[in-house]
């Protein structure tokens, strides 16, 4: 955001332009999926070592957190997508 912020400004974009704010936009729901996905992350790990080390299966609770995983990882990565299209096209959006 920061060498974003400065290269739009030095090409004289304002960081009001609609496509400028909507960008802004996803990448705070980004960061906001993503954070919690990195905790979950981390325990699913801790879950595949206890049941590999126990020669178990994994259990419920990793299976719980993978679906959580992915329910937050699916929109993260479109909204991603749609950041890069939006400043590649950079749309008029004139309802922000």
């Amino acid at each position: 955001p920061v060498t974003g912020a400065l290269l739009a400004h030095a090409l004289g974009w304002p960081l009001t332009e609609g496509w400028i704010v909507a960008s802004l936009l996803l990448y705070v729901l980004v960061g906001a999926l993503w954070i919690p996905v990195l905790f979950m992350q981390l325990r699913m790990r801790d879950h595949a070592r206890a049941a590999a080390a126990g020669g178990l299966p994994l259990s419920e609770a990793h299976h719980r957190l993978y679906r959580r995983w992915f329910t937050c990882g699916v929109p993260a990565f479109l909204a991603v997508l749609v950041i890069l299209w939006l400043m590649i096209v950079r749309p008029s959006l004139t309802w922000l």
